[in-house]
């Protein structure tokens, strides 16, 4: 079940699980029975594994400030040679 923050003037935020459906802008205060704001949060989401948060990190920066290549990096692609020309049809 979903979990939903609300902020009370007097008490403070506190959390509510609730079915989706029930939820609504307001609720009552635990401590002091007051209406309290719904406070829209994000989603609380699984954690990515290491290698795909820092592609997803790295794709974010480089909209803004692209990285200056100064070398080639990685292995090369082996060189394959065709017995034909690709030119011939067969």
């Amino acid at each position: 079940m979903p979990m939903y923050v609300f902020s009370c003037g007097d008490c403070g935020s506190f959390e509510l699980s609730m079915p989706m459906a029930d939820v609504g802008p307001a609720a009552s205060c635990p401590t002091c029975l007051r209406e309290a704001r719904r406070v829209f949060t994000p989603p609380r989401l699984a954690r990515l594994a290491p290698p795909v948060r820092r592609a997803m990190e790295t794709e974010e920066a480089s909209a803004h400030e692209p990285q200056v290549v100064s070398q080639k990096r990685g292995r090369q692609m082996p060189h394959q040679r065709s017995t034909t020309p690709p030119w011939v049809l067969h």
